[in-house]
């Protein structure tokens, strides 16, 4: 099994090179890629906290046509560190689909075992349309040390007004508190609203803003967080 997880990122990896430098070099055009990084108060994903204190995500994209893959990571002061890399395809309708390899650099990039395993891989379906966003998401694999056990399910609904949006997420394994006895149980853990918000500082040039009220009623707690992106 940690072998077969091994040869899976390998050929991730590639797949990630290769196809990003095939499609960028097939026509000379403005570039395909962007790179970013967005400030954040706190680093709260699913309705979960993560880290201590503010958070400094780093981003680098490639979009080309249907296709687009990127690199994405959290920091904060304290420690924390995630960095993760993804595909994504659009599909006709408004569907799309991707996987996302989230990886935590404190730990062995190569060790894919059940018990210490630094990775966790998941296949991520949505859909957006009519400014309704659908997501599901499922972990492929167990791995201690990313927190996942293997089957870990993410649902998500997301509706977006002019600068307003509200958004219901539930999940099950790492998404979640286990039961009294220990065992798994799917659960509403990321209910909230989001106000966007763009503060022009020149004619050519805006900084995106981004404020959000979050409530967990799995864990019983609510994060205010607020934060601006520069690309």
């Amino acid at each position: 099994m940690k072998k077969s997880y091994k040869y899976n990122l390998i050929i991730f990896l590639f797949a990630w090179f290769v196809f990003c430098s095939d499609l960028y070099s097939q026509e000379e055009e403005p570039s395909p890629f962007t790179a970013g990084a967005d400030f954040y108060s706190s680093y709260i994903f699913r309705g979960t906290k993560y880290g201590t204190g503010p958070a400094i995500q780093p981003m680098l994209k490639f979009s080309k046509a249907f296709f687009s893959a990127g690199a994405w990571g959290s920091f904060d002061f304290h420690g924390y560190q995630e960095a993760d890399l993804y595909l994504s395809f659009s599909l006709p309708a408004g569907f799309s689909l991707g996987m996302t390899d989230y990886y935590y650099p404190d730990y062995d990039y190569f060790d894919y075992s059940d018990t210490s395993g630094s990775h966790a891989f998941e296949i991520n379906l949505g859909f957006s349309k009519w400014g309704l966003t659908l997501s599901g998401n499922y972990i492929l694999n167990k791995a201690g040390n990313a927190g996942s056990i293997g089957g870990d399910k993410y649902l998500e609904a997301k509706y977006s007004f002019k600068s307003l949006y509200l958004f219901l997420g539930a999940g099950d394994g790492w998404h979640s508190v286990n039961n009294s006895d220990g065992t798994d149980r799917f659960a509403i853990c990321n209910i909230g609203l989001g106000v966007t918000h763009e503060i022009k500082v020149t004619d050519n040039f805006s900084i995106p803003v981004n404020g959000q009220l979050i409530f967990n009623p799995d864990t019983e707690k609510m994060y205010i967080v607020a934060g601006f992106t520069l690309q």
